[in-house]
Formats: C-alpha cells, sequence, structure tokens
C-alpha cells in the first residue's frame, strides 16, 4: 500500500481501502443527520420557550412534572434505558430557557 491509499484507512480505522469508503461515506451521513437533529433540538428549545412563557404569564409553574414524565416514558420506551438519558439531556436543554 501506497501513503496514499494508507491515509483514507487511518483515519477510518478500515483495513482495506473499500471498508474505508464505505465508512467514510457512512460517516458523511451521520454527519448530515446530527446536523438535522442539532436544528431539531434548536427548534424544540424554541417551542418549550413558547410554552414555558405562556404557562408562566398564566400563573403557572415553568415545569410541568406529569409531562415530562410522559416525555421520559416515550424515549425509554422506544430507546431503552438510554433513551431516558437522551431525555432527560433534552429537557434539561429545554427548562427555563426565558
Amino acid at each position: 500500500m501506497t501513503a496514499a491509499t494508507t491515509e483514507p484507512t487511518e483515519k477510518t480505522g478500515a483495513r482495506t481501502a473499500e471498508a474505508a469508503e464505505l465508512i467514510g461515506d457512512a460517516r458523511e451521513r451521520i454527519d448530515a443527520l446530527d446536523d438535522r437533529i442539532i436544528g431539531l433540538v434548536q427548534e424544540r428549545m424554541a417551542v418549550s420557550a413558547v410554552i414555558q412563557k405562556e404557562r408562566i404569564a398564566s400563573g403557572g409553574r415553568r415545569v410541568n412534572l406529569s409531562r415530562e414524565m410522559e416525555i421520559l416514558a416515550t424515549y425509554r420506551d422506544a430507546l431503552g434505558k438510554p433513551g431516558t438519558a437522551l431525555a432527560m439531556t433534552l429537557l434539561e436543554l429545554c427548562r427555563g430557557r426565558i
């Protein structure tokens, strides 16, 4: 293998050029998905801020614990225990931004 053909495999950890290409393509897709996920999280944060603002303006509390428990259950049911941690992170990002 020449230096030119070992570089892609070093970046991916693959042992063959074919595997390195597949991994590179898949990583590009993951990067695109991550960009979309970040955008969706930012959108969720904005919507959550609207809800919190209206709830507080109407005399309510910033956080609705029963709703948060529903969200935790949804993520846990869909993704297992790590889903709960993901939901907790989302809830933390969305709380108290107003």
